[in-house]
């Protein structure tokens, strides 16, 4: 267990230990997101899937709304969520040291946030541009995220 925690392991398991936080944080993303698209910022359909999943009542939003709604939720989200990953991939994934640790969580922010605003843009784009049911238009948010975060942290944050 100490050489998992470790940060001298193997690329392997490091990007597993990465998967790891990186399932914890998307949860904390995903609960966070859901609970401001149904308790403070009305993004969800009656059609949405989470909705039926969970039986929920949700008010009626025009698509325009809805898509704002989800923007700003996910930025919300986003926040907690990223400060969350940030700690647990310096303590236990990636080695601090490339950076002083404000520029090393400035990056980490801000690359953080250029993947969340694609990711963001693509997600209200498909709200608004084709009805795409919010569950549908956050998972794609989430993958684009997904894909240029390992990479910009693995080489140009930490230091491998």
């Amino acid at each position: 267990m100490r050489a998992f925690l470790s940060h001298e392991t193997t690329p392997v398991l490091q990007f597993l230990k990465y998967a790891i936080v990186g399932g914890l944080a998307t949860g904390t993303h995903i609960l966070v997101f859901y609970l401001c698209a149904f308790l403070l910022l009305p993004s969800l359909t009656p059609g949405d899937l989470v909705v039926r999943l969970l039986g929920l009542a949700v008010p009626d939003v025009t698509d325009a709304q809805r898509a704002w709604n989800a923007g700003i939720g996910n930025a919300v989200a986003f926040f907690f969520s990223n400060t969350f990953c940030y700690v647990l991939n310096r303590l236990f994934v990636f080695k601090p040291g490339r950076h002083p640790w404000l520029i090393e969580f400035l990056l980490f922010f801000g690359v953080s946030g250029v993947s969340m605003l694609l990711g963001t843009s693509i997600q209200s784009w498909l709200i608004a541009r084709f009805a795409t049911q919010t569950t549908l238009a956050f998972g794609a948010n989430l993958v684009t995220s997904l894909a240029i975060n390992y990479a910009m942290r693995r080489f140009f944050i930490f230091k491998g």
